[in-house]
């Protein structure tokens, strides 16, 4: 008897375990969902961002100029050309900082705050009433303080380009 019910457990745990995976769908590869009309939208131009930041660090620019062009080229079937865009994104990095966030017993900081900002300029020539300036775009990630700036920003700076990079897309062919 004891080995029927360890027999049910197990087929039901093996039903539950194959039904999670079953449904997951993020490891597909699904595309985000874009607004574009591609009988009207054929070119998107993404401009060089400059870093007008405070506190410059070097590969910060080019890795989010990449990032940025990388991920339109990869989820649209839009052209990326240098000028007369249908499409016409630009702005600059404005904010990377660095800020004491959590403070432990013995009144130290335990946790630092890295912040990146970013203003963007959207044109579509072909629907005005999609255009937008100056928009604030944020991401932020915690280390702790125990470790140096310099030896975690890499990792930091490839999760906030990323992050930003996915709200640039949401807010513009996305419409989010």
């Amino acid at each position: 008897m004891a080995w029927i019910k360890a027999i049910i457990r197990t087929t039901l745990l093996c039903s539950l375990l194959f039904t999670m995976v079953s449904c997951t769908v993020s490891g597909f590869g699904l595309a985000p969902i874009s607004s574009i009309d591609y009988t009207r939208v054929k070119t998107i131009q993404i401009d060089d961002f400059a870093n007008h930041a405070e506190y410059v660090y070097g590969p910060l620019a080019s890795t989010f100029n990449d990032k940025l062009k990388d991920l339109f080229i990869q989820q649209t079937r839009l052209q990326l050309v240098n000028t007369g865009g249908d499409l016409v994104i630009d702005g600059e990095i404005t904010g990377y900082n660095q800020y004491n966030e959590a403070i432990d017993a013995s009144g130290y900081s335990s946790k630092v705050k890295l912040t990146l900002t970013i203003s963007v300029n959207y044109q579509n020539t072909t629907n005005e009433e999609e255009n937008f300036t100056n928009r604030t775009f944020t991401a932020f990630q915690t280390y702790d303080s125990s470790r140096l700036l310099t030896d975690v920003q890499d990792e930091l700076i490839t999760i906030l380009v990323k992050d930003i990079a996915e709200q640039i897309y949401n807010s513009t062919v996305a419409n989010w």
